[in-house]
């Protein structure tokens, strides 16, 4: 569920304004039921000026109105066309401390099987360091002999849209640089069976294939045309030994 903007100081005016249950309010604000307690008490949230929900379009008076008849209600907040999307995430990732161990697995496994995803990227979805990131794709890092590839939306480092669409990103760019056989090697193997077939030599000196095939038959006719060597030394006689006689 939605929260608000500054809950603490809306749980305050809300104690303040309204006869709504403290459960009401907590779970409006993302608060505990004890500390929303502690704020009518004076004990929590001491000098914290009251933020009006309805004033800053979070809440609509019939809300309020409704949450005051029922107790069983729950605040709904207001829908804002403003704010959508600003529940994604912005930064670098958190990632727990029960899985960090295992962020260094999960680099290693975007590293061998999506190599076209770039550092930025990496540490975009696990959360970690370029130079990390660095060090596992040289295999440097001081503990690569222990580590195995997992799958990091398994181990719940990212999510499995946010790996798609970062694979996506980064295939598209690499396309844009790439040879033809290249992007024929990131084809589907149905789609690379069913593309042409590449030609074997360039197409300036393709006509040599036939050339070479159709040359025996040449090579043969041609050596029945030219005389041999011995023919040019046996000259025909001009009769110059008859005269001598």
């Amino acid at each position: 569920m939605a929260k608000p903007i500054m809950a603490k100081a809306t749980a305050v005016w809300l104690v303040d304004n309204t006869t709504l249950s403290f459960k009401q309010i907590a779970d409006f604000c993302g608060l505990h039921e004890l500390e929303v307690q502690g704020i009518a008490d004076g004990d929590v949230a001491g000098g914290v000026r009251g933020f009006d929900p309805i004033a800053n379009n979070q809440l609509t008076a019939d809300e309020i109105k409704a949450g005051e008849d029922n107790p069983l209600h729950r605040l709904k907040l207001k829908f804002n066309a403003a704010a959508t999307g600003e529940e994604k995430r912005r930064g670098p990732r958190y990632t727990p401390l029960s899985k960090r161990q295992d962020r260094p697995n999960s680099i290693l496994w975007l590293v061998k099987f999506h190599p076209e995803l770039t550092d930025g990227q990496i540490a975009k979805l696990v959360g970690t360091t370029k130079p990390t990131i660095q060090s596992i794709r040289e295999r440097t890092h001081w503990n690569i002999a222990n580590m195995q590839p997992i799958d990091p939306v398994a181990l719940g480092l990212c999510k499995q849209s946010e790996l798609d669409a970062a694979v996506q990103k980064a295939a598209k760019n690499r396309e844009a640089g790439m040879t033809d056989d290249e992007r024929r090697k990131l084809l589907s193997t149905e789609d690379s069976l069913a593309a042409e077939a590449e030609p074997k030599i360039p197409t300036a000196i393709s006509g040599l294939e036939a050339f070479s095939l159709s040359g025996s038959d040449d090579e043969e006719e041609k050596d029945e045309s030219v005389p041999d060597a011995d023919s040019f030394f046996n000259l025909p006689d001009n009769g110059d030994d008859e005269d001598e006689d």
